[in-house]
């Protein structure tokens, strides 16, 4: 048997090359057989298909048809973001510039635990993340896998600057991550602070800082995952200012207004946190995984460090090579960085902030189809990119239904939310290719899978 070629090398290009025709022409294929949004047919219809075409997953011989067969049922089993009816979750359609950035990393293949490793790597990560940190209004930022891990990581630096304990304060509209980041560090439960009409409630919180005692950290939100609502920052980071408490702040939504002189001044106050929470692979159009963690203070990532002596020996740092064990809580990590660093390059400020408006006015455009439609109820105006809506006097049982039967035909990717005690389907616009007719269309499917 021929020893299979490598992606990078001498001959690296000239193998990809046809491959890469290979792939893009079974992504297209896929595509046009599914039609829309979404496989039609629900779980059991996807999965058979999937292990039927998949077959014997380990086979004694080598299939030379894998590559276009199973990336051609990926593409047609896929819930594709760049649909315009696909619209369920904080799950952007990647841009194509970085995408194609993103195959150079897996080409090359460098791990960002060592500087022999990444050479230019690591001097790019250094440079890309202290400007987006300042861009925030922070000195210095952190490579995550998304808002999970830095929510995690901004907990971890809490604990550490008080000694070793901290008590979580978050609104009940955080994101589960913050309360489970509690649990995994072994941390007291958190104190939930009410979130009346979706956003922090500043008397309960103002009580609960009156009231408790010992460290504590509040975590507001900028961009709530169920309305994509902001937490009144300014007034929150004073709070934190007159208790004496910590603030993070997760902006993993609402980060990217940062790009728009528009709505950048909705994220007034971030620059008063210690820690923020951004990423990029929601309102920043990059392919999983590029989430970032923001900090005010960057010696605290000291407690990060650990020493290895096969990728941080002292003498090689005493040598001048770069020690990147206190950049992550990860040791093999690709460099994300680039494609963030070739969007940034590419579109510039200006080219970024006009997607983020361009996004955040088709939700207002739909929200206002919603409004004039008498057989609809709009939750409120959109903050950033997510409507909410229900068909007019529907029970909650009749709303989950709708959203699921356009599940099941493939027909509508529609997501779902809770407040105030109701059931909501959510509309979440991320993609700038959205047109004014895609939102009639879509607002039809729902009014007909109601009737229906």
């Amino acid at each position: 048997m021929r020893t299979p070629p490598l992606a990078s090398g001498p001959h690296g290009s000239a193998a990809l090359r046809p491959l890469l025709g290979t792939v893009l022409d079974a992504l297209a294929a896929g595509g046009r057989a599914r039609g829309g949004p979404l496989p039609a047919g629900g779980p059991e219809t996807v999965a058979a298909r999937v292990v039927e075409i998949l077959g014997d997953v380990l086979p004694e011989q080598g299939d030379p048809e894998a590559l276009p067969v199973l990336v051609h049922a990926l593409a047609e089993g896929a819930a594709d973001p760049a649909e315009p009816l696909c619209a369920a979750h904080l799950h952007c359609p990647p841009l194509a510039v970085a995408t194609a950035a993103d195959l150079a990393v897996s080409a090359l293949n460098p791990s960002l635990d060592s500087w022999d490793q990444a050479p230019a790597a690591s001097a790019l990560e250094a440079a890309v993340t202290r400007a987006l940190a300042h861009a925030a209004g922070l000195a210095d930022a952190l490579v995550t896998t998304g808002g999970t891990e830095s929510n995690q990581l901004a907990l971890l630096l809490a604990r550490e600057a008080y000694g070793g304990s901290v008590r979580l304060v978050h609104g009940a509209n955080a994101h589960h991550s913050l309360p489970r980041a509690a649990w995994l560090l072994g941390l007291p439960d958190p104190v939930v602070v009410p979130a009346a009409g979706g956003t922090l409630d500043l008397a309960a919180l103002d009580e609960a800082l009156t009231t408790l005692s010992g460290p504590l950290l509040v975590a507001a939100t900028a961009g709530t995952t169920d309305a994509g609502l902001i937490d009144p920052l300014p007034e929150i980071a004073g709070l934190c200012t007159a208790h004496g408490a910590r603030l993070h702040i997760d902006a993993a939504y609402g980060g990217g207004l940062l790009f728009s002189d528009r709505h950048r001044d909705r994220l007034a106050g971030l620059e008063a946190a210690h820690t923020v929470t951004l990423d990029l692979h929601k309102l920043g159009w990059q392919p999983v995984a590029a989430g970032l963690l923001a900090v005010a203070r960057p010696r605290e990532l000291a407690v990060l460090h650990r020493h290895a002596d096969y990728l941080n020996a002292d003498d090689d740092t005493e040598a001048g090579l770069p020690d990147l064990l206190d950049r992550s809580l990860r040791t093999t990590r690709r460099p994300d960085v680039l494609k963030i660093a070739v969007t940034l390059k590419s579109l510039g400020r200006t080219g970024l902030g006009a997607l983020v408006d361009q996004v955040c006015a088709r939700a207002r455009e739909f929200a206002a189809l919603v409004r004039e439609h008498p057989g609809f109820e709009l939750y409120d105006r959109p903050v950033i990119s997510t409507v909410l809506f229900r068909p007019a006097d529907a029970a909650d049982d009749a709303v989950a239904a709708v959203r699921r039967r356009l599940l099941h035909e493939g027909r509508a990717v529609l997501g779902r939310a809770r407040l105030d005690g109701r059931l909501w389907l959510k509309a979440t616009l991320l993609n700038p290719h959205t047109r004014p007719d895609d939102l009639v269309q879509l607002l039809k499917l729902v009014e007909e899978g109601t009737l229906g």
